[in-house]
């Protein structure tokens, strides 16, 4: 049977491809390591995947800002002949395929313009990911609360998942009023920080890390096939993942309730790679 291939570009401080191709092996993929540099010299086809994702980590050492350099070099460089952005939208539009971007990879997507990619743009940036508002690198664990009206592949199914962020910028601040206005009513957001007691939507550190408006922690374009998230949903692929999961077990077998194998950032994969088979094979 034929299956789903998703592509993984790393190097050039991208360093989260292990993570992210054992998350695609458990949702039934095949996933492809490349060098960043070997898809851009055109050495990699990307039309012979399904799934492009842009993993996280610190891309050119966020030396020019987090996801900058690299956004400035898919923009500027051709890959035989063609732009990086119209191979994305045959990729998208025509082949109907997805494009999935974590941390550093979700701030490639935004400074690139991709995300939230209005009228199928994909070229005009209006929102940015900045400094957050602590100061400080945040590494914790945080709750997300899933906008089940927004057309992104990934939500289905999905109400609550807890995964950990890892970032420095990753406060999203939009262009002005207007833009986060349309993000908000066309649902532009899939996922939020929440409060982990309420399950509410929340400003308020440290369940919001970075400050965020709107506590947005993950955009789509409005075909839903390209998303991109700053938390990392394949750092929770395991049950045993999470770092209370002694704890969770205890409580669970204490109700009779079953303990999971996976961790709950999986759910995410499979939702791509079931799409995809649906409609990419």
């Amino acid at each position: 049977m034929k299956k789903v291939k998703a592509l993984i570009p790393t190097g050039l401080g991208f360093n989260c491809e292990y993570e992210s191709q054992k998350a695609f092996d458990l949702a039934g993929a095949d996933t492809d390591i490349v060098d960043i540099r070997d898809l851009i010299l055109g050495n990699v086809d990307l039309f012979d995947y399904h799934v492009l994702m842009i993993i996280g980590g610190f891309s050119y050492g966020d030396d020019l800002g987090s996801g900058k350099a690299i956004a400035n070099l898919l923009r500027f460089k051709k890959i035989n002949g063609k732009r990086f952005i119209d191979l994305i939208k045959e990729f998208v539009l025509k082949k109907k395929r997805v494009v999935f971007g974590v941390c550093n990879g979700f701030q490639v997507l935004i400074k690139l313009g991709i995300l939230p990619g209005f009228d199928k743009n994909y070229e005009e940036q209006n929102c940015t990911l900045t400094l957050n508002n602590s100061g400080r690198y945040e590494d914790r664990w945080v709750k997300l609360k899933f906008n089940n009206k927004s057309n992104c592949i990934a939500v289905k199914g999905i109400d609550y998942i807890e995964v950990p962020v890892r970032h420095g910028e990753g406060k999203l601040i939009t262009e002005n009023d207007q833009v986060l206005e349309r993000i908000i009513e066309n649902n532009h957001f899939f996922s939020q920080y929440a409060h982990p007691e309420t399950n509410a939507p929340t400003d308020k550190y440290p369940f919001n890390p970075n400050g965020a408006v709107n506590a947005i922690a993950g955009l789509c374009d409005e075909t839903g096939r390209i998303f991109g998230m700053m938390p990392h949903p394949e750092a929770n692929l395991m049950f045993e993942n999470h770092p209370q999961w002694t704890r969770i077990k205890r409580k669970l077998k204490e109700k009779n309730k079953p303990v999971p194998k996976y961790g709950q950032g999986l759910k995410i994969f499979k939702n791509i790679v079931e799409y995809c088979e649906k409609n990419c094979l």
